[in-house]
């Protein structure tokens, strides 16, 4: 016996395993209600045994279907996401697909674009970002984002700064140690945070995720039109204004602004502005 036909006796059988695997779910997801269809997937030791040298294929499309998952339900409601998103799957999938390809930026982009802001699951992606980090170790976007997560979302200026100088270190651009030191002096910066869902936006590969930072980048601009006119106020009468309406009263706005998310801004009673959406077309359901 060759020692070609001996190599395609040991491949076959993997082959076949993986062909398996692959038809399997593909039937199953065909039979199942669309938003379920992120329910259901192998292990990732099963798929790391099927698919053999070919993980990263195999994570790609994994990556792949929960883009196509999640672009479909936006297209599907026009923008506005009436219809139940399965947020734990996606967070499942993207798992496996990082454990089968460390090496995908995709996965990384969606936990940060999507899991951070729509789900508040900020824990679970700067996990798959610091796991990312021991194999994407030339990366700068990585640290940039975890550096971003901790001073915005965990006010933890210490581990913000950590990241921020590891990202100026593998970008060589001393901006993120500026970034850093003004996160450390003011959290919550909504023009700071317009300009990272600004720049998140333009280097994005996925028309959904895209759509999805640049409708949430527009309401912080109109965020930012409020509280300025809040500080406006605060200037002129020393104290917090009792609505936006008085706002208006005041001349410091020509109406409020409509939030692209369908909500209704609020003035909070520490002056801060909120939504009734949540800034999500979920309504704030999470």
């Amino acid at each position: 016996m060759s020692k070609t036909v001996r190599k395609l006796f040991l491949v076959l059988p993997i082959l076949v395993g993986y062909l398996a695997v692959v038809f399997a779910l593909a039937d199953y997801m065909r039979s199942k209600p669309f938003v379920e269809k992120l329910g259901y997937i192998p292990s990732v030791n099963t798929m790391k045994a099927m698919s053999a040298d070919h993980r990263e294929t195999v994570g790609a499309l994994l990556m792949l279907k929960v883009l196509m998952y999640y672009g479909g339900l936006v297209d599907k409601a026009s923008n506005e996401l009436e219809m139940p998103i399965d947020y734990p799957a996606m967070s499942r999938t993207i798992d496996a697909s990082l454990k089968l390809d460390p090496y995908n930026m995709d996965g990384y982009y969606f936990a940060q674009a999507i899991l951070t802001w729509n789900v508040g699951q900020v824990a679970l992606a700067n996990t798959f970002l610091e796991r990312g980090m021991e194999y994407r170790d030339w990366d700068w976007q990585l640290p940039y984002f975890v550096g971003f997560n901790y001073a915005y979302f965990l006010k933890d200026y210490g581990r913000a700064a950590k990241y921020y100088r590891r990202a100026a270190e593998l970008s060589g651009n001393n901006m993120f140690i500026s970034l850093a030191g003004r996160y450390m002096q003011r959290s919550g910066s909504t023009e700071m945070a317009i300009v990272y869902l600004g720049n998140m936006a333009r280097n994005s590969r996925d028309q959904a995720v895209k759509k999805s930072l640049l409708v949430r980048q527009a309401a912080f601009i109109r965020v930012l039109e409020l509280e300025k006119a809040r500080d406006a106020f605060v200037q002129q009468h020393g104290k917090l204004p009792g609505s936006l309406e008085e706002l208006v009263r005041a001349g410091l706005l020509r109406g409020i602004p409509r939030d692209p998310y369908g909500g209704k801004f609020i003035l909070q009673s520490d002056g801060s502005i909120s939504s009734t959406s949540g800034f999500s077309f979920s309504g704030g359901k999470k």
